[in-house]
């Protein structure tokens, strides 16, 4: 029964970012090779960087550092705010992902609504393109070899 739920919340995970990526609108010309957070664009970089700060550095620090000891569950057994600089696992996954990860959070996309995160939902709270706009500037302090790496992911299979 749980392999039966894990594939169902796959499965959900897909169609969410499929209807998200289709609803988010975002030409592929916005950034380098398949990605479709467009953080080669200066004017989206500066407000992710704006939406960072105001949502986002509170628990995933000024410098993206993330919370001490972030692998380590705390004593609600929750999980601190991982990096978003290259130390962290971010940029492993793809932009769908991590888009419908800050929009709809991971207990909707696992299909486990006792999924506990400190990690709000933005669905209704930010724009998608200030979604776009954070990763924007999370991606766009990446080292050039990290972001060519998570590009390259982006890539459609051939």
């Amino acid at each position: 029964m749980k392999m039966k739920s894990m594939v169902i919340g796959g499965v959900s995970a897909v169609g969410l970012t499929a209807i998200l990526w289709a609803s988010i609108g975002v030409s592929q010309n916005a950034s380098p090779l398949a990605s479709v957070i467009p953080y080669a664009d200066e004017s989206s970089v500066r407000l992710g960087e704006a939406v960072y700060n105001e949502n986002c550095a509170s628990c995933h620090g000024d410098e993206l550092q993330g919370e001490p000891n972030w692998q380590t569950r705390k004593d609600t057994g929750r999980l601190p705010a991982p990096p978003h600089d290259e130390t962290g696992h971010t940029w492993h996954h793809r932009d769908e992902l991590l888009i419908a990860i800050t929009k709809f959070g991971l207990a909707k996309l696992t299909n486990n609504p006792d999924y506990q995160t400190d990690m709000p939902i933005y669905d209704g709270v930010l724009e998608d393109q200030e979604i776009l706009a954070a990763l924007a500037y999370i991606k766009s302090k990446w080292p050039a070899e990290i972001q060519l790496r998570h590009d390259a992911m982006n890539e459609p299979s051939k």
